[in-house]
């Protein structure tokens, strides 16, 4: 099986998720631990993978009833996701409660999509936005919710996967120059989507 791809044959059929979901979805919340970092007080990156990908690919079916004519959307909505090895994929979001707070602070966040890196090993990763749509407004104001994929080289990876030294995960962004170490269960979760 490819899992770096999700096709039609590993979706299961509506009726039988509904019967699974609890428990796939308990399954999932262990997998999604060791895949998250929160990063400052408002940001927290969710590292995506095949299992994740596979996951809202059929909640979003079991959620929207829309069958197999939504497939294919679905498909290369989550796809592009997936690491393809040499790589680490995140869905970064925004979390603030209160409305006014989140309106407030997201105007300030305007092309915070091009400041994420990771560093490791001396070399800083930096992240590049998913180009499906744009993720600030032209009025500066960002998106609650950011793709973001980190290319690495052989030589991060080596050093991702040795588990010496620090992850830092970040933003060099001028209204948001948050930092985190990356724990080491986390690290090890995220060291498997390299080849």
């Amino acid at each position: 099986m490819n899992l770096r791809r999700i096709d039609a044959s590993a979706i299961v059929p509506l009726g039988e998720y509904g019967k699974q979901r609890g428990e796939r979805r308990k399954r999932m919340a262990e997998i999604k631990k060791d895949r998250r970092l929160e990063v400052g007080p408002f940001a927290t990156f969710y590292f995506e993978n095949y299992e994740t990908m596979l996951h809202q690919v059929h909640e979003m079916l079991f959620i929207e009833k829309g069958g197999a004519e939504q497939l294919p959307d679905e498909l290369s909505a989550y796809n592009p996701l997936i690491p393809q090895g040499r790589e680490l994929v995140a869905t970064v979001m925004f979390e603030i409660d209160d409305p006014v707070r989140r309106a407030r602070v997201l105007a300030e966040l305007g092309g915070i999509e091009n400041t994420a890196f990771v560093r490791v090993g001396g070399e800083t990763v930096r992240g590049v936005p998913e180009d499906d749509q744009e993720r600030s407004r032209e009025d500066g104001k960002a998106s609650s919710v950011q793709f973001i994929r980190f290319p690495f080289t052989p030589a991060a990876i080596a050093a991702f996967k040795s588990g010496a030294g620090d992850v830092i995960v970040g933003f060099d962004h001028p209204n948001y120059g948050h930092m985190a170490m990356m724990p080491a269960a986390v690290r090890k979760a995220l060291a498997a989507d390299f080849d």
